[in-house]
């Protein structure tokens, strides 16, 4: 009978424990079911119920009674939209007008600007200078604006602008507005590749219709009106052409707004006069060159958000859950240590240097982007060591080898000379590895020796890009063969990409599952012994 009833409590404290351990259990592997749907079931749903949409739509386009049916329906539709929205008035353009007071204030600006323009404003300087000026734009609606250009002298702005149509008021430079509009490198800014893309394929489109270059430019700056600064840069470029320059000079005086690349190939194509053919191949070559940077992104995307979850969740946990279970402890006077106390010091030391600890972390990303940005040193230890980490290496093998080959093929497409390619070839790398072997190229080239000297036995050149090179040189198709090295090691850097992105998902997953884990466990684990104490 005791010995009954002493069992009993035993009992209760068994069941109690095994249906605690099962609700945290359960807690668990829900979070985890909720993870893997926000990270990955949710997408998939996503995918099937567009997929689905886009399939009921092919079938109403090939079925030609579905198809016929909404024809007739898609014209009535069409009539009594067109009917709906259809007005008579004319857009009109605001007409700006001035009192005689403001006008009066910039004719006198303008009376004293003529005098200055006959003084000094021919001296042409040697340099270009930025001129801030101030127009009323005639042809227009006559609204006065003010604005800055590159150039050499008052007087070719003046020129310039009076043949667009403005009237000038005022025309001035000063060391402040070199370095406001100049210096600073506020025009030191670099077109972004899928707005360059849109630019050559519409000005390509253009000269194909018979539309002159001047005039083409002058199209495409009107369109950028909400980029200021865009508009300087085009505006910049037609003064370059209205005064004889040729379109690669023009291009080139606009600092660092456009690759060294396009400048030469450019350059190339006014010598042979195909310039529409080649600003057709440059907008292909730089298509591809987005959708490698894009492909990257993509593969990255994921993992990154995934990771960035992660981090949350785990913080999450340690700064709101583990201390609620803390002040439990220590109300009941446990003695907490080994992997728990660990994970509660962890706690509180992220809540007590929370903010303390993202100054540091920022700071420390800011310091080492701007080593490895500006300070060789630095930036050519971390490639060589990233090209020797197993998968991350040949991502970026495959991607340098990419881009050397595919230039190299359009440079010597446009009749590049060899010493010139290898030259720019060397300024689109930003990999220090892949500089200094096109360095060693040229030099090779100088002493007479092969372009492929320079790639023979480097652990950074697979062995199929190194005997195409050298089969090229012996064939006298250089060009042909990089073209098809290019595609080769696009298609593999495409693989290895999808590969990476397949194989970072899981790992993730097991990541969240196993940090998470070690936290409910090292939290769990004094609850048995406060149980204990309580019998």
């Amino acid at each position: 009978m005791d010995q009954a009833a002493s069992n009993k409590p035993k009992k209760k404290t068994s069941e109690l424990f095994k249906e605690f351990f099962v609700a945290w259990l359960y807690i668990f592997l829900y979070a985890l079911r909720g993870a893997k749907f926000v990270c990955f079931d949710f997408w998939i749903v996503s995918f099937n119920y567009f997929s689905y949409q886009l399939d009921k739509t092919y079938q109403r386009m090939t079925n030609p009674e579905i198809a016929k049916q909404e024809a007739l329906l898609s014209e009535e539709q069409v009539d009594a939209i067109y009917n709906l929205t259809k007005t008579t008035k004319k857009k009109r353009i605001k007409q700006y007008k001035y009192s005689k007071a403001t006008m009066d204030k910039y004719m006198k600006m303008k009376a004293a600007f003529e005098k200055d323009l006959q003084a000094a404003g021919a001296t042409r300087s040697k340099y270009p200078n930025m001129y801030k000026f101030t127009v009323r734009n005639v042809k227009v609606d006559g609204k006065i604006i003010t604005g800055t250009m590159s150039g050499f002298s008052k007087l070719d702005i003046n020129s310039f602008l009076v043949n667009e149509g403005y009237e000038v008021f005022n025309i001035e430079t000063s060391e402040f507005i070199n370095f406001v509009y100049k210096d600073s490198a506020i025009l030191g800014r670099k077109m972004s590749t899928k707005d360059l893309v849109f630019w050559l394929t519409q000005l390509a489109t253009y000269l194909r219709v018979g539309i002159t270059l001047n005039d083409a430019v002058k199209i495409l700056a009107n369109q950028m009106t909400k980029d200021k600064a865009r508009q300087r840069m085009f505006r910049a470029i037609c003064y370059e052409l209205s005064l004889g320059e040729s379109f690669s000079n023009a291009l080139q005086k606009q600092g660092n707004y456009f690759p060294a690349l396009l400048i030469n190939m450019i350059k190339a194509a006014e010598a042979a006069g195909n310039l529409q053919e080649t600003l057709d191949d440059m907008s292909e070559y730089y298509t591809e060159v987005e959708q490698t940077k894009k492909q990257m992104i993509g593969a990255l995307t994921y993992p990154t958000i995934l990771m960035g979850f992660s981090i949350i969740i785990v913080v999450f946990i340690l700064i709101y859950v583990v201390p609620q279970f803390t002040n439990i402890y220590v109300d009941q006077g446990l003695e907490i240590g080994g992997m728990t106390g660990i994970i509660m010091s962890v706690s509180d030391f992220i809540k007590d240097h929370a903010i303390t600890m993202i100054l540091i972390f920022v700071i420390i990303v800011l310091i080492l982007y701007f080593l490895y940005k500006h300070v060789t040193a630095f930036r050519t230890p971390v490639q060589i060591f990233l090209m020797h980490i197993p998968v991350v290496k040949n991502v970026i093998i495959y991607k340098e080898i990419t881009i050397f080959s595919k230039t190299f093929a359009s440079l010597l497409k446009n009749n590049v000379y060899i010493t010139e390619s290898v030259d720019i070839l060397s300024k689109i790398t930003s990999n220090e590895v892949y500089k200094a072997i096109l360095y060693k190229t040229i030099h090779n080239i100088m002493k007479g020796e092969k372009i492929s000297a320079a790639f023979e036995d480097h652990w950074a050149v697979p062995d199929v890009a190194y005997f195409m090179i050298v089969t090229g040189e012996s064939t006298g198709q250089l060009g042909d063969i990089m073209q098809k090295v290019s595609q080769y090691y696009q298609e593999m850097h495409r693989n290895i990409v999808n590969t990476l992105k397949s194989f970072i998902e899981p790992i993730m997953i097991i990541f969240i599952a196993v940090v998470v884990g070690l936290i409910i466990i090292a939290v769990i684990l004094p609850m048995f012994q406060l149980y204990n104490q309580m019998l």
